[in-house]
């Protein structure tokens, strides 16, 4: 599998061609397109209901946004506050559920979200997830993605002109990469 090209930590080609290289398939796009974020606020409830100091899941929430806008002003200012959004939901969910109940809807909502995405992966994307081959980018990179799967989808936007016909390139090279090196496993 390629890897993302040398940019480095903020190099959005690279990382959006390397998670999309996993996510071909438009039913498992769309499962992560529903799915992602309730992992990642759910994951937030989770930490502010067991972290030891009380403001973890806001410095999470913010590096994320931070992170994400570093890499496209416009799309990062938008996931920067679904960030803050899902900071301040789980925080209030964690207030009014405290941890006897939180704990218990933290443990249903991943294990269905998770679930939804591994078989989007093994029944339309018939591959395995990206969290298996980089865990870091993949759990860093996955909100971001859809949200500009989702932002290109239903109004075509692009950080730049032009990003989504070079990354779409990047994605097929990578999984034809990915395609061969199956055959030779095979034959």
């Amino acid at each position: 599998m390629a890897k993302p090209s040398g940019g480095g930590l903020l190099d959005l080609e690279g990382h959006y061609a390397f998670y999309g290289a996993y996510h071909s398939n438009p039913v498992n796009v769309g499962i992560h397109e529903l799915f992602v974020w309730p992992i990642f606020l759910t994951a937030l409830l989770l930490v502010h209901l067991t972290a030891p100091f009380a403001h973890a899941a806001g410095i999470g929430a913010a590096v994320y946004g931070a992170y994400y806008f570093l890499l496209d002003r416009r799309a990062g200012a938008l996931a920067a506050l679904l960030c803050f959004l899902c900071w301040a939901g789980s925080g209030a969910l964690a207030a009014r559920l405290g941890f006897s109940v939180g704990w218990k809807v933290v443990l249903v909502a991943q294990l269905f979200c998770w679930t939804m995405q591994f078989i989007g992966h093994g029944v339309f994307e018939k591959r395995a997830p990206a969290l298996l081959d980089n865990l870091v980018q993949a759990f860093l990179m996955a909100p971001f993605f859809v949200l500009l799967e989702i932002l290109h989808t239903f109004g075509g936007y692009e950080p730049y002109p032009g990003f989504h016909d070079k990354v779409s390139k990047m994605i097929e090279e990578a999984r034809k990469e990915w395609e061969d090196k199956n055959s030779k496993k095979s034959s």
